[in-house]
């Protein structure tokens, strides 16, 4: 589908409502979420005013933006407040069509030149969320710099003469996506069938229709839109993908595939370990793309956050390569795959991408490259032969409540009370790129830090078994506890 027509973006954004709204609005480790509720009108347009201060600072006033949504109840409220505040500001709007992922909007910032995009979308949160991104002109989650500036300009709009005002003009950004991501992974995959989980969410109709035109025979779950989600958080793991695993296993499917709620992350499931840990899919597309060029783009170094795998680097070191460690945030993942060339980057939460697309996280393309890495060789197979080459690995997460005004207070505590050492193993290093990492003597790890998106402290914990990572857990949710 093209373009369709232009619409005349009005004057409504001009309204300022009582109060600040500015002052609820904070970006966290992934634009600004807030209960639906705190997402007021007022608010959403002094966000987006201070996407048009922030343009017209870097040169870029008056030139075409991207708006895309979810497909939360809200969210096409949201994303037209978005729209008029950007053309009473003198931008030209691209907006979508329909509900969309949020991959298609950073390719169309890229592909179209664009000098940003604002994404309407609390991601995988509860139902009860919403949330705002802004992608700058190169399509990549926004450095601290960005959203400083953006947050500095916060306030009521300050629309331009109506005479300047931009239009908004719908577009269909599937194709654009599709014409470079199916080239870009550029497999045939007419020997595979695969199961595809929307969960409800945006990646229905986009990548299982790419799956399709690979060759792959597509099998569909939740793939109906439900701005509710089906009463679950849109979360792909082993609590929420439960009917996909079974599918997979009872129908004798190669592999299922989930994303969530905005289709940005990806969620892979075997016939034999069911719903794979992100860990050892990052690991396991890591060495495909390392041991067979799977995407044909070369060899070189992986960036990582902190709480994902050690599996990763010696996966890394297998080849002669190495691996770069980053705060929890896309945002760090991004940066640093540009700084270093990197091959890969990722998280332990399924968000990935891979050199040469956008640096931003992808699980519509990572839908299709696992089913490349699957088609060319099983993930249980390679999942297999990396344990029994570089050990087994375990990782789970916890969350203790925090209130966001104690987060600070709480990890400076806990600063100060570092242990000696931790479910009985001494403590050889403490890592603070994001909280405290403790590095324990048997090569396990337990890390606390503050979500950046709710009001809890994360805990993570790596080792070689599941009871050993419970016990991790206890003791460092103990640790938490102590200090909030």
């Amino acid at each position: 589908m093209g373009d369709a027509g232009d619409t005349d973006a009005g004057t409504g954004a001009d309204a300022n409502g009582d109060g600040a709204p500015a002052d609820a609005v904070a970006f966290g480790t992934s634009g600004w979420r807030a209960p639906v509720e705190e997402m007021t009108d007022e608010r959403v347009r002094a966000f987006t005013q201070g996407v048009v201060a922030h343009l017209a600072d870097e040169g870029r006033a008056g030139d075409p933006v991207g708006v895309c949504h979810d497909v939360r109840e809200s969210s096409p409220r949201i994303a037209r407040e978005v729209a008029r505040v950007l053309a009473a500001g003198g931008h030209d709007v691209v907006y979508s069509d329909r509900d969309r992922p949020t991959p298609l909007l950073s390719w169309a910032v890229r592909d179209r030149d664009l000098a940003g995009g604002v994404m309407v979308t609390a991601s995988h949160n509860p139902p009860t969320y919403n949330g705002l991104k802004f992608f700058p002109a190169d399509a990549a989650p926004p450095t601290p710099a960005v959203t400083d500036a953006v947050e500095a300009r916060l306030g009521p709009p300050d629309p331009r003469p109506r005479s300047e005002h931009g239009t908004v003009r719908r577009v269909d950004l599937l194709e654009e996506y599709a014409d470079h991501t199916l080239d870009f992974v550029g497999a045939d995959l007419s020997d595979l069938t695969v199961v595809y989980d929307a969960m409800h969410g945006s990646g229905r109709g986009v990548t299982d229709a790419l799956l399709e035109r690979t060759g792959a025979e597509v099998r569909r779950l939740r793939c109906d839109a439900d701005p509710e989600f089906g009463g679950t958080d849109p979360e792909p793991g082993r609590a929420t993908l439960g009917d996909l695993a079974e599918q997979v296993r009872m129908t004798d499917a190669d592999l299922g595939v989930a994303n969530d709620g905005d289709a940005d992350r990806v969620a892979v499931v075997t016939p034999e370990r069911g719903v794979l840990d992100a860990n050892l899919l990052f690991a396991a597309v890591y060495d495909a793309l390392l041991a067979e060029d799977t995407l044909g783009v070369g060899t070189g170094p992986a960036v990582r956050t902190v709480s994902t795998t050690f599996l990763v680097d010696r996966v890394a070191a297998a080849h002669g390569e190495r691996v770069v460690e980053v705060p929890v945030g896309f945002k760090w993942v991004a940066e640093a795959m540009a700084e270093h060339d990197a091959l890969v980057g990722g998280e332990e939460s399924g968000g990935f991408s891979v050199r040469d697309h956008v640096r931003e996280k992808d699980g519509v393309l990572m839908a299709l490259l696992a089913a490349a890495v699957e088609a060319a060789r099983p993930i249980d197979c390679r999942v297999e032969v990396l344990l029994a080459e570089h050990g087994e690995i375990h990782q789970d997460k916890r969350s203790v409540d925090c209130p966001d005004d104690r987060k600070a207070a709480a990890v400076d505590a806990l600063g100060g009370r570092i242990p000696d050492g931790v479910a009985g193993e001494a403590v050889d290093d403490v890592v603070t790129a994001d909280g405290f990492k403790l590095l324990l003597a048997d090569g396990s790890w337990l890390l606390v830090r503050p979500s950046g998106t709710e009001p809890v402290l994360r805990v993570y914990a790596e080792a070689d078994s599941r009871e050993r990572v419970a016990d991790l857990l206890d003791a460092g949710a103990d640790l938490v506890r102590a200090v909030v």
